[in-house]
């Protein structure tokens, strides 16, 4: 690996996320590891939607679907395992789980699905009709979710007992972010590895010039479908562990504040930057605690540094460190 910048502001970052939680449990502060945990879960999420948005090039407002699938697939299987009653009878029995290795395939299946069928129909369009289709899928889940009486409707569904992983204590804050860190450095490593396979460079092409990229005799349009679906699945993930995180699932998983969230996450990072969405994220929570409990309009200073961001460095917080490197270096 070449060393670069960029690679040095990424192993500070990663750093960060290592030692951060580790000070909180010598000074027995563990809030401040559910504060870490959330900037991770939340940085998982918006690494999915970098796929689509900084690779692929698909400005999609409707990305919380496969948050909020991912976090319900939890919390369904949950209820059902915590309550005893089977999910279906017939034609064959199939009750809930709290086994995090089952859940999380299933999350990642669900949301994987849902984002071949929406991108199947919204990469008919583009542009701005692309932006209103996904938002549109957006809402329509979101007004299921809150009619859906079975699970709670508006009031959403509380789970009692995290979800269970092999030889780990999950109720114990710094194992659980544990596990979230680890899925999020897998989650970096596949965009890494992705930007620089032969599927990302001709993804890269199709988000610059669709039609020289059919003229070569591929096609633009199954190629950032195949990314929209790796993005589905990376976010269902990240709904799942949110879930798991706050033991409650709600159909604000499903708002297109939430889908907007993600995206200002990784602008304030930088589109495209490999630890973009994780700076993002973390400015984000650090901003939203910090400030949040100074004043209940703390999102002004958040569109301020928004702002500021879109009008002085296009590549976001990493563009402005490290200068004008090649991205994914």
């Amino acid at each position: 690996m070449i060393l670069t910048r960029e690679n040095i502001l990424n192993f500070v970052i990663t750093a960060g996320l290592i030692l951060v939680p580790i000070y909180a449990v010598i000074v027995e502060e563990p809030f401040t590891i559910t504060l870490a945990t959330r900037a991770v879960i939340f940085s998982l999420a918006a690494v999915g939607l970098n796929i689509a948005l900084g690779l692929g090039g698909m400005v999609s407002l409707g990305h919380a679907v496969f948050f909020g699938l991912g976090g319900y697939t939890m919390g369904i299987l949950a209820f059902h395992a915590q309550s005893y009653i089977p999910l279906f009878e017939w034609p064959i029995l199939i009750e809930g789980t709290k086994q995090m290795l089952v859940v999380w395939p299933l999350a990642m299946i669900i949301s994987a699905i849902a984002a071949f069928v929406i991108g199947l129909l919204s990469l008919r369009t583009g542009g701005v009709y692309f932006i209103m289709i996904t938002l549109a899928f957006g809402q329509m889940f979101f007004f299921f979710s809150i009619s859906w009486s079975a699970y709670g409707g508006e009031d959403g569904l509380s789970i009692y007992v995290r979800n269970q992983f092999p030889l780990v204590n999950t109720l114990v804050p710094i194992q659980f972010y544990a596990i979230c860190l680890a899925i999020l450095m897998l989650a970096l490593w596949i965009n890494a590895r992705l930007a620089k396979s032969s599927f990302g460079l001709a993804l890269s092409a199709a988000r610059q010039n669709t039609e020289r990229v059919r003229n070569v005799g591929l096609d633009p349009t199954s190629i950032k479908l195949v990314a929209f679906v790796i993005s589905g699945a990376i976010t269902g993930l990240a709904g799942a562990l949110f879930a798991d995180l706050n033991r409650f699932v709600s159909p604000t998983m499903f708002s297109w504040q939430l889908s907007g969230e993600i995206m200002v996450f990784i602008i304030i990072g930088g589109i495209g930057r490999l630890y973009g969405p994780v700076l993002g994220a973390i400015i984000f929570v650090t901003l939203e605690h910090f400030l949040g409990g100074i004043s209940e309009y703390w999102l002004v200073f958040l569109g301020l540094l928004l702002l500021l961001i879109v009008l002085f460095s296009r590549g976001g917080l990493v563009g402005l460190l490290v200068g004008r490197e090649r991205v994914h270096e």
